[in-house]
């Protein structure tokens, strides 16, 4: 199944069913280099299961899935973060008795290249990969972030809401060589822009040049940064455009 040109993720025909509730049915799509990309619709509508599918944690009981030309539908999570494709989760999940470098270093660790004997003895090519991947994070990712002033404290000491908001933006973590790993839930409209500027940088900026594939409820979000928008609801696509499409599409 040939890609369109530019396009580096395609979804055919998925569909996806928990004993009699159909959560996606015949689902299909393109997403195109260094688009973004927004799945929108009410909840239950499957934007959630869609993504599971699209990362590895469902695999759906028909369609295909294909990436960069690579065909990923059977591939476990691991492997697909391997080919490149990092997922947000909504819920937070960090290890609070770590720091914020830590918790974003995370990120990083399947692509380390050193194997388990020398990551346990900690020998030279270890140390200087280890090295290397730290100043990309303190030299890149933070400063991106802009969250140098709290690089060094521990997660846990942060405040629930400070922990989940944006105004300290992360920690976030990547399973390739580009930002944005973490989902960060409650946010305020300040925040929310915060969060926006920061996938726009990711995508527009030649150092990243980062394809987003984006579940926003914020419409006025989702229109202003989005390429194209898709919209399902009870598990169908139902819209499929630009912004100024979809919104002008009656269903």
């Amino acid at each position: 199944m040939a890609l369109s040109d530019e396009a580096q993720l395609k979804v055919s025909r998925l569909s996806m069913a928990f004993g009699g509730v159909q959560a996606l049915w015949e689902v299909s799509f393109e997403v195109k280099k260094r688009d973004i990309f927004s799945i929108i619709g009410p909840n239950g509508a499957g934007k959630t299961v869609l993504l599971n599918c699209i990362n590895g944690l469902y695999r759906p009981q028909e369609g295909q899935i294909i990436f960069e030309g690579k065909e990923i539908t059977k591939l476990r999570p691991y492997q697909r973060a391997k080919l490149g494709i990092s997922r947000t989760f909504q819920k937070i999940e960090l290890f609070k008795g770590a720091t914020v470098l830590d918790n974003i270093r995370l990120g990083r660790h399947n692509h380390l290249k050193t194997g388990l004997l020398s990551g346990a003895l900690y020998l030279g090519k270890t140390a200087r990969e280890e090295i290397e991947d730290r100043n990309f994070i303190e030299r890149e990712i933070i400063d991106l972030l802009e969250i140098e002033h709290i690089r060094n404290k521990v997660v846990g000491c942060f405040p629930t809401a400070c922990r989940s908001a944006s105004n300290w933006q992360g920690p976030w973590r990547s399973t390739q060589d580009h930002p944005p790993g973490r989902a960060l839930a409650g946010l305020n409209l300040e925040e929310v822009e915060d969060m926006a500027r920061f996938i726009l940088d990711i995508n527009e900026e030649e150092r990243w040049q980062t394809t987003c594939v984006l579940v926003e409820h914020d419409m006025g979000v989702v229109m202003d940064i989005s390429h194209r928008v898709i919209a399902l609801n009870f598990g169908e696509k139902i819209a499929d455009g630009t912004p100024a499409e979809v919104q002008g599409n009656p269903k």
